[in-house]
């Protein structure tokens, strides 16, 4: 089957894509690294010993990149729906988040740890019909949002892709009740056409404000 023309154009834009390139030289599982690279070094987000979650991990590239970065200290745990290759120094799971049973392997895995950082770039498999996918995705990023509540210690830090659309506002009002600062960023790595945006919280409130 012949390929169609946004797939031949789709091609030629991730083949030329500079950050693809670099993942490539650089050994990195994807360009989705220098998006968190740019995000974490900006905010010094990273510091020795921390313990960080990745949700929505597949194929590794934030997690790859974060364990590098803390060297032989900290800890990192991982989660994705999609199998993924494993990475020396990353405690992987292979679930649904949004099942019961996986959130429970998950926090079975922490033990009470708290954590400092989390992490999600989760994302629906996206159908273009915006009326299907924003939901998904909303749906997805509360339950990180629960988790962060949850599992994250008071004063940590909890950065998630979004997608501006509908229940956006309200989801970023929602982070600034438990947070003390919350900024939107978009990262030179994030394709400009792409709605993506990320949300990152500072200093997780022992108790939501208001």
């Amino acid at each position: 089957m012949s390929r169609s023309k946004s797939s031949h154009r789709w091609l030629k834009e991730h083949f030329s894509d500079p950050y693809v390139k670099k993942a490539q030289a650089e050994g990195m599982r994807s360009r989705a690294a220098y998006k968190l690279e740019e995000l974490v070094e900006r905010d010094r987000l990273l510091k020795p010993g921390m313990a960080v979650v990745d949700l929505g991990a597949a194929p590794g590239g934030w997690s790859q990149w974060v364990r590098q970065s803390l060297g032989d200290t900290g800890r990192v745990v991982a989660l994705d729906i999609l199998d993924m290759p494993s990475l020396a120094g990353v405690e992987f799971i292979c679930g649904d988040f949004r099942e019961d049973a996986v959130l429970a392997q998950l926090e079975a895995l922490l033990n009470g740890q708290p954590v400092d950082l989390v992490l999600s770039d989760m994302a629906p498999n996206m159908s273009g019909v915006d009326a299907v996918d924003l939901p998904r995705a909303m749906h997805l990023a509360e339950l990180a949002m629960d988790f962060a509540d949850r599992h994250l210690r008071p004063g940590g830090t909890f950065l998630i892709k979004l997608f501006q659309g509908v229940g956006f506002d309200d989801y970023v009002r929602a982070l600034r009740k438990r947070y003390a600062r919350v900024v939107i960023r978009k990262p030179a790595a994030s394709r400009k056409r792409s709605p993506e945006v990320y949300a990152l919280a500072q200093g997780k409130h022992a108790a939501p404000v208001g």
